[in-house]
C-alpha cells in the first residue's frame, strides 16, 4: 500500500470512528459537459460522509512530497475548484481539507499560511496518522 493510500485509509477510518457514515469513496462531481471531477489526484481522494443530517466532503492530503509549499499550493487550488464545483451543482456538502497533525503544527499554523487558509475559507480536518483519529475540526 502506498503512503498516500495509507493516509486516505487513516482518514476514512477516523471519520467512521468519529461517527460519520461514508457515502461515497471517491465522490464524483459532474460539471455539465465540461468535466467529471473525481476529486482524486493520484491516490488522494475525496470522501463524502454524513452524520446526524450533516453532510461533508473531505479532500485528503498527505503532504509527504519534497516541497510542503508546493503541496499547499496544489491543495488550495484543488480545494477552491472542488468548492466551486460543489456550489455549481447545488450540493449541500460542506467541503473540508484533511491534513496530518504534524503538517498542521509545523506549517499550517504559520501566520502567512493561516492568512491564506482564512481568506480562502478553507475548512480543515486535522488527523493523527499514528492514532488514526480526527484531532481537530477548523472552520
Amino acid at each position: 500500500m502506498s503512503a498516500r493510500d495509507k493516509f486516505h485509509d487513516v482518514v476514512k477510518l477516523a471519520l467512521e470512528k468519529d461517527g460519520w457514515r461514508i457515502t461515497h469513496d471517491p465522490l464524483l462531481i459532474r460539471i455539465e459537459n465540461i468535466a467529471d471531477m473525481y476529486v482524486d489526484l493520484g491516490a488522494e481522494k475525496i470522501i463524502a460522509a454524513e452524520r446526524e443530517g450533516q453532510k461533508i466532503a473531505v479532500e485528503v492530503k498527505s503532504f509527504i512530497g519534497t516541497s510542503t509549499i508546493y503541496e499547499f499550493h496544489t491543495a488550495v487550488g484543488q480545494f477552491i475548484n472542488y468548492r466551486y464545483a460543489l456550489e455549481e451543482i447545488g450540493s449541500e456538502l460542506s467541503l473540508y481539507l484533511a491534513v496530518p497533525l504534524n503538517t498542521y503544527n509545523d506549517f499550517l499554523t504559520k501566520p502567512f499560511i493561516k492568512t491564506i487558509i482564512e481568506r480562502s475559507q478553507i475548512n480543515l480536518v486535522v488527523y493523527d496518522v499514528e492514532k488514526g483519529e480526527i484531532i481537530r475540526w477548523q472552520i
